[in-house]
């Protein structure tokens, strides 16, 4: 537990400004390609997937470097997950 894994930021980037947390998604190398809460991406060149079910809020002090950026078509997938899950309908 104690590695570096990668995120996807998904709070807005006016609270991100503000605040000293962020909201993250962490990505994780192991596949759950039947579930609905997972949103499969490459980063930085390796194939896993956004574990949309694992939301949390960080430290900003705890992020490294940016790895890589979300093409369009995963950032609105994304959205579209997250409303799902968490959006009142």
């Amino acid at each position: 537990m104690a590695k570096t894994r990668p995120v996807v930021i998904v709070s807005r980037d006016v609270l991100n400004e503000k605040l000293d947390t962020v909201t993250v998604c962490p990505i994780t190398s192991q596949r759950h390609p039947g579930w609905r809460t997972r949103l499969a991406v490459n980063c930085a060149g390796r194939p896993g997937e956004i574990a949309v079910d694992h939301i949390r809020s960080v430290s900003k002090a705890r992020l490294g470097p940016k790895i890589s950026v979300l093409t369009e078509i995963e950032a609105e997938k994304l959205r579209q997950t997250l409303a799902e899950m968490y959006a009142e309908s």
